[in-house]
């Protein structure tokens, strides 16, 4: 249930009311946003809503389950800081909102109607459609360990101890010639041998890309020159001379942390469990049970 203040209650018990909604949004960056169907802008707790931007509010769909209530945010792409590269570039996927209905007369007259989080994003070529989820979606998010062969942590984090800020671990360099649009030549990683950065991440530091990360799919080293494959090519176009910080990468094997990372202790994943040729196995009188492949 809302809790009105008595100025609100008593202009909405005027009958003839003079309503807005607006929407903040928090984006992931730390860049703010604000958004209203009021033909004027409205101002209030240090944010500018920026009138006509394109959004119109559609129904609220709630229920008294955990299941997550949505609202779309429905518009044309007209506002200057919504561009569809950012769209692409993810930098709107999960972005904190807040839905208020406001009294544009007199904006201390507001109220929060829901909290909630950027969700499915669905594009056209003149507009767009943005699912603002409740934040019951938290509840639907998988949690705990997986059990697995494989190590279930992230490389650098704290289970698993390996300081990717060493030199060892970590390389910078520049593109020097795009060879297709996620795959380039670099300088700086002439030291490091053919796959150290395979999983790895790269940093974008300049360019178009700058502030950005992406990870590596292949790692190789021709001639002192490295050649970096990313797994996904950026929305941005990749450039002579943009600048990157590289990190290694891990296969979560338990080879790879031994032999590369001489972490074996920190090592996360359970790599003597059954596979899933285990139902196919069978009883012999000459052994075979210690967990190998048949």
């Amino acid at each position: 249930m809302k809790a009105l203040s008595p100025d609100l209650q008593a202009h909405l018990d005027e009958g003839t009311t003079t309503l807005a909604w607006c929407w903040r949004i928090l984006r992931a960056d730390g860049v703010t946003f604000g958004f209203t169907d009021h033909d004027l802008t409205l101002r209030f707790d240090g944010t500018d809503f920026e009138p006509e931007s394109g959004l119109t509010a559609s129904e609220v769909r709630s229920g008294s389950d955990l299941s997550v209530d949505a609202q779309d945010a429905e518009g044309v792409l007209t506002s200057d800081r919504i561009s569809e590269t950012d769209i692409l570039d993810g930098r709107w996927d999960n972005a904190e909102v807040e839905v208020w209905r406001v009294n544009w007369a007199d904006t201390a007259q507001r109220v929060l109607m829901r909290r909630g989080a950027i969700g499915q994003i669905r594009r056209g070529r003149l507009a767009f459609v943005a699912e603002v989820r409740s934040l019951a979606h938290t509840l639907s998010q998988t949690v705990g360990r997986t059990f697995q062969a494989t190590c279930d942590a992230d490389l650098g984090d704290t289970r698993c101890g390996i300081d990717l800020e060493d030199p060892a671990y970590k390389g910078t360099g520049a593109v020097l010639d795009v060879l297709r649009d996620r795959t380039f030549t670099a300088s700086g990683l002439g030291s490091f041998t053919s796959g150290w950065f395979t999983f790895g991440t790269v940093k974008w530091t300049s360019g178009a890309n700058a502030g950005r990360r992406a990870e590596v799919i292949a790692h190789d080293v021709a001639d002192g020159i490295g050649v970096l494959t990313l797994l996904e090519a950026p929305v941005r176009s990749i450039a002579e001379s943009d600048g990157f910080t590289i990190r290694a990468g891990c296969d979560k094997r338990m080879e790879t942390c031994g032999m590369k990372f001489s972490n074996t202790a920190n090592f996360r994943g359970f790599p003597h469990i059954p596979g899933q040729d285990a139902v196919l196995r069978y009883a012999t009188k000459d052994g075979g049970h210690e967990g190998a492949v048949l």
